[in-house]
């Protein structure tokens, strides 16, 4: 039997520790959306909050395929980036608390997370702004001379911004170091690709620079560290940026408040049934590397620090009134500036 199993991992290409990794961070960020759904109902969290549900193998993949010093930035729907990259999510639920010790300090709530210390740099409200942003923070990897890239990541909807167009082609005339990923989840907002673009194979935006392009089953945490990992290796050997269409999809709403009135009951069920962590259980099903008493203790683990995570946020005291006056800044011989 040992041979059996022998012969049968060989044939993966990925091992049985990082499978057990990406379960686990997938279910990590799966069970803290889905608490973080439930209190924004109670009203325990309060303004725009955009689930990632569904979602789960872009991040798992990208962290899998990337290093440490590497940088991360991304829009509004911006939870589980962090909680992938290894932030504790009690800082994450404690910033969308409005909390002093969330990662923003209680100022940037959830559509603004950062993480200095796992290079995540946003967290971005404006639809398409991280993506000139992540152009620039390639460049300055370039300009210091390390070998490090930029994963800048996006919803289909920020692609109609001008600035994709003018980050595309700066990007691609200095090579920068950066890896766009388009995180299609097919509606920006409440609206299809299709009813917004003639283009409907978004990735094949990048050719009109040509910028390599291809989609990728983003459905699939394998196909996302398989695409990634090409992608980095292209940057970090001074080729320049790679354009990925990771085709997805969000089970839940654009944000907490949208009614979904524009898809089928039927159509999210499609689409849950193709669900990213399933497909990883079932691969460790099948090579015998996790059981029930596995997947118990897995979620009971994964329900721990979420538990913990919600205790952190609500023990947490509230920012004083003088924090709206730190991480300000200004220029002091401004002449409207009352002392």
């Amino acid at each position: 039997m040992a041979k059996v199993a022998e012969k049968t991992e060989k044939k993966l290409k990925f091992t049985k520790e990082q499978y057990i990794t990406w379960y686990e961070s997938m279910l990590l960020m799966r069970k803290f959306e889905e608490r973080t759904g439930q209190l924004y109902v109670q009203q325990k969290i309060k303004g725009f909050c955009h689930l990632y549900i569904g979602q789960e193998a872009i991040v798992a993949g990208t962290v899998s395929a990337t290093k440490k010093d590497d940088k991360h930035i991304t829009a509004y729907r911006d939870h589980a980036h962090p909680i992938g990259l290894g932030l504790h999510p009690k800082y994450v639920m404690a910033e969308m608390y409005a909390k002093i010790t969330g990662c923003s300090k209680g100022k940037g709530g959830s559509m603004h997370i950062f993480s200095k210390e796992h290079n995540f740099v946003g967290g971005h409200g404006i639809v398409g702004g991280q993506i000139p942003l992540g152009a620039g923070i390639a460049f300055a990897e370039k300009y210091n001379g390390t070998d490090n890239v930029c994963v800048c990541s996006m919803g289909d909807g920020a692609v109609r911004q001008g600035a994709l167009h003018e980050a595309f082609n700066m990007a691609m005339t200095w090579k920068l170091p950066v890896i766009f990923i388009i995180e299609n989840n097919h509606y920006a907002m409440g609206t299809s690709v299709e009813r917004t673009s003639n283009v409907h194979d978004l990735w094949k935006l990048g050719l009109a620079y040509d910028m390599p392009a291809k989609p990728v089953d983003g459905m699939s945490v394998e196909a996302v560290h398989e695409a990634m990992e090409e992608a980095v290796a292209r940057a970090r050997k001074g080729d320049g940026p790679t354009l990925l269409e990771m085709k997805t999809y969000r089970y839940k709403g654009h944000s907490m408040s949208d009614a979904q009135t524009y898809r089928t009951k039927d159509e999210v069920k499609e689409y849950q049934a193709q669900d990213p962590i399933e497909k990883v259980l079932a691969v460790m099903k099948k090579n015998n590397w996790i059981d029930d008493a596995g997947i118990e203790a897995a979620e009971a683990k994964v329900k721990a620090i979420v538990d913990e995570s919600v205790q952190f946020a609500e023990e947490s005291p509230y920012p004083d009134a003088e924090e709206l006056y730190h991480d300000v800044y200004m220029q002091k011989d401004y002449p409207y500036i009352i002392e």
